[in-house]
């Protein structure tokens, strides 16, 4: 009799552990957690949304793709140039799903500084970027173009290029749009961010956010 009425009250005390518990830690911290980063962080709690005409167009920690619709026979769809383009392709890599920004991987290449592929990848999309952004009266060098051009993050999510990378292609998104070259410099360098406090990372220019205000420049003309 003992016996049972003892295993009664440890179940009993079990049981009500179990209760407090889960509410405590399943209930009360979530939401006191949720609140207060609702509270003093809403912005990063939320995603870091990006807002263009009242819609939620992306987030400003996530890199977007730029291209045209996908033509017959092509696997990869060409860059839209009328836009500011953000870093290469590879992502993860070609035998990766993470082709262009999909979240459903993040992770780099790992591949060596010699291995032959990545050199390949590199020489290409040098070339491309010579080609894309040399327009008439602006030629592009290829030791003007910066390394964030020709290599993918390492998360192959960066949503960022440098204001270098930037300024090359605001000649050919000025000539794509009938936009006055002045006028597409000056977007960049309202949308250059420098270092985190003074001295973390490097200047940057977030691809979305410039291409929203560029959409709104052409909108305006």
């Amino acid at each position: 009799m003992n016996s049972v009425t003892n295993t009664a009250r440890l179940l009993g005390a079990a049981l009500r552990a179990l209760l407090v518990l889960t509410l405590v830690t399943g209930v009360g911290y979530p939401l006191v957690v949720t609140g207060a980063a609702q509270g003093l962080f809403p912005d990063q709690a939320n995603g870091s949304e990006i807002r263009s005409e009242g819609e939620v167009a992306g987030s400003s920690l996530i890199g977007q793709a730029y291209d045209l619709p996908l033509e017959k026979g092509e696997r990869t769809p060409a860059a839209d140039l009328r836009w500011f383009q953000g870093r290469p392709r590879n992502g993860l890599g070609t035998n990766s799903v993470n082709t262009r920004y999909s979240i459903l991987l993040s992770g780099a290449t790992n591949r060596a500084g010699d291995d032959a592929q990545l050199i390949r990848w590199v020489k290409d999309a040098k070339a491309a970027v010579v080609k894309d952004n040399s327009v008439p009266g602006y030629t592009v060098e290829p030791s003007e173009v910066p390394a964030d051009a020709v290599t993918s993050s390492g998360s192959g999510l960066d949503p960022d290029i440098s204001p270098q990378y930037a300024r090359i292609q605001a000649h050919r998104v000025a000539e794509k749009n009938g936009l006055p070259v002045a006028e597409v410099r000056e977007l960049v360098e309202a949308h250059t961010e420098g270092r985190t406090l003074g001295f973390i990372g490097e200047p940057r220019v977030n691809v979305l956010e410039l291409n929203i205000a560029l959409r709104e420049l052409m909108a305006k003309g």
